[in-house]
């Protein structure tokens, strides 16, 4: 592939893309799995230093296009996540990557050769591959969880707390990250809600203590939510007694759901070493216990869940796999 490094378009000209489809009979120096910071940002790495590329992702911009305001990604002191988005996309697709959209992959195999198998069966070759697939928050899969996501539905406090200054929001759950998600919005909320579904918090007792400071936190025990209602954005959040059955309304501009995140490894099991979280266990260049198969972003056991990070990440993963290509 010719690589056209003159990539700055002019202020009138359009973003032009250069993408080609992934060719079954090909094998690729690098593989990419995955269409979040971590998984863009590896294939800008890849194609600037000149080794054939594939992505393969099942959404571009993964966690990302799910925030709704992002005020903590460097060179920019407020962007919408979906714009952030379009921006890696932009970025990527200047170069002439073999890239697919829209597809899961089923399997990895580690052989001589290494093999991706999507769902469809299809099965493209790489030299080496980058597991860069990312989380996906669990659901809570009530009515308008999925409407409302990115419009007040949210899955990162850290992410999106600061938005929800003066207002009134409800968290779902009852463990660390749900309680200090809800320390942090005490914070700054008018008013927080606690839907808890067990008749007790999991929290560390730390956590739990330093919640009880705040008078303005309300904790609905062995509750869940039945319906997320709203017309653009979120306003009103249905709650059930799981013992009475009863339903009450509470008005709300915001919804946090913090009940954990499933790492996106169940196509690796069996493969590549996981710790107890199910993440894929890399060391400090981002290699997986199987040479020539590296990992970076969420999916890995590499602390500290951000944007920024995941992008580091996938640049160095990037630069590892690329290093090992041109060294075999």
């Amino acid at each position: 592939m010719g690589l056209d490094f003159n990539l700055k378009p002019s202020q009138d000209e359009e973003t032009e893309y250069k993408t080609v489809d992934l060719d079954p009979e090909m094998t690729y120096d690098v593989l990419i799995i995955g269409g979040g910071p971590a998984g863009l940002t590896a294939a800008v790495y890849c194609m600037r230093k000149g080794v054939s590329t594939a992505l393969i992702t099942d959404e571009i911009g993964g966690q990302v296009t799910s925030t709704t305001e992002i005020e903590n990604y460097m060179g920019y002191m407020y962007v919408e996540g979906e714009e952030l988005v379009d921006k890696f996309e932009d970025q990527v697709k200047q170069f002439e990557i073999a890239y697919q959209e829209g597809k899961r992959v089923k399997s990895i195999t580690d052989d001589q050769i290494n093999q991706v198998t999507l769902e469809d069966g299809t099965t493209y070759q790489a030299k080496s591959i980058i597991v860069a697939a990312g989380k996906s928050s669990r659901k809570i899969n009530c009515p308008g969880e999925e409407r409302l996501t990115g419009k007040g539905v949210a899955y990162c406090a850290i992410c999106d707390a600061p938005l929800y200054a003066d207002k009134e929001v409800v968290i779902v759950g009852g463990g660390n990250s749900a309680i200090e998600a809800a320390i942090d919005l005490a914070k700054i909320a008018k008013e927080v809600t606690i839907v808890q579904l067990l008749d007790h918090l999991t929290a560390d007792e730390i956590l739990i203590e330093r919640l009880e400071e705040y008078d303005n936190v309300n904790i609905l025990y062995e509750s869940e939510v039945a319906e997320i209602e709203g017309e653009n954005k979120v306003e009103n959040i249905v709650v059930q007694d799981t013992q009475q059955n009863n339903k009450q309304d509470i008005a709300a501009d915001g919804i946090f759901i913090e009940i954990g995140w499933i790492p996106n490894t169940s196509f690796v099991e069996g493969v590549l070493q996981l710790n107890d979280y199910n993440e894929i266990m890399v060391d400090c260049k981002c290699r997986t216990n199987k040479e020539g198969i590296f990992a970076a972003g969420d999916i890995t056991n590499v602390p500290f869940k951000q944007i920024i990070i995941a992008s580091g990440e996938g640049a160095k993963a990037a630069l590892s796999a690329c290093d090992y290509v041109l060294k075999s």
